[in-house]
């Protein structure tokens, strides 16, 4: 992962436009390809990012005072973020190797083993490939076929939240790259799903499911699971 905390000014360029003006900013550039503009107002979630595939083209630039323009281009839609950068106060990079992913609490595990065990609750027809699925950024919870012997995705959560579907988008970006599973699609299941997890899947084409874990956990007996 790659650090910077710079004075510059952001502009994204895309389906929409965005204009940050020109302020110090934390950039990090992760080893998946991955570039976020954050600030020191609020917990996680940045000001702007370009998801993977993407690429990073650095070059002198002057003009009003900055010094380089950073470019950041998403290597399908074409979409650009563009830093134009006026000061750099740090600038490094660290090593982090492979994470081995989030410890998940007893009511997430749970229901990863109880919906592995009993794949077909999500459709007709379900097989499951492998629990705890391995990839370079971590394990994928479920990853199994539909009916259709489509290959699916599946991130179980307690409470759905924008970051799961962040991370679920990730898996599936990387997971679409082996021509052995291609296409991947994405399930986002969760005990219960903000609204604005749920706009944020549509838009990424990630099926949401609500479960309910005393159902699950009886399955056995005749009963629903959503």
């Amino acid at each position: 992962m790659r650090l910077v905390i710079a004075r510059c000014s952001v502009d994204y360029a895309g389906k929409l436009t965005a204009h940050l003006p020109l302020a110090l900013r934390l950039v990090l550039i992760k080893a998946d390809g991955s570039v976020s503009i954050h600030a020191d107002d609020r917990a996680f979630k940045p000001l702007n990012w370009m998801n993977p595939p993407c690429s990073l083209r650095e070059e002198p630039f002057e003009e009003n005072g900055a010094t380089a323009r950073w470019t950041v281009t998403h290597t399908k839609s074409g979409e650009r973020l563009i830093l134009t950068v006026h000061e750099v106060l740090h600038d490094s990079s660290h090593e982090l190797g492979v994470d081995p992913g989030l410890i998940k609490d007893g009511v997430e595990a749970h229901l990863q083993e109880l919906l592995a065990e009993h794949i077909t609750t999500l459709g007709d027809g379900w097989t499951l490939i492998r629990r705890e699925f391995p990839t370079a950024i971590g394990p994928v919870d479920i990853l199994c076929r539909d009916g259709r012997q489509g290959t699916v995705a599946v991130e179980i959560k307690r409470r759905g939240e924008i970051d799961g579907v962040e991370q679920l988008t990730r898996y599936l970006e990387l997971l679409n790259r082996d021509p052995h599973l291609a296409p991947v699609r994405g399930v986002f299941a969760a005990q219960e799903i903000k609204p604005q997890a749920r706009v944020l899947a549509a838009d990424r084409g990630i099926d949401c499911v609500t479960l309910d874990y005393d159902a699950l956990r009886g399955i056995e007996h005749e009963g629903t699971l959503f």
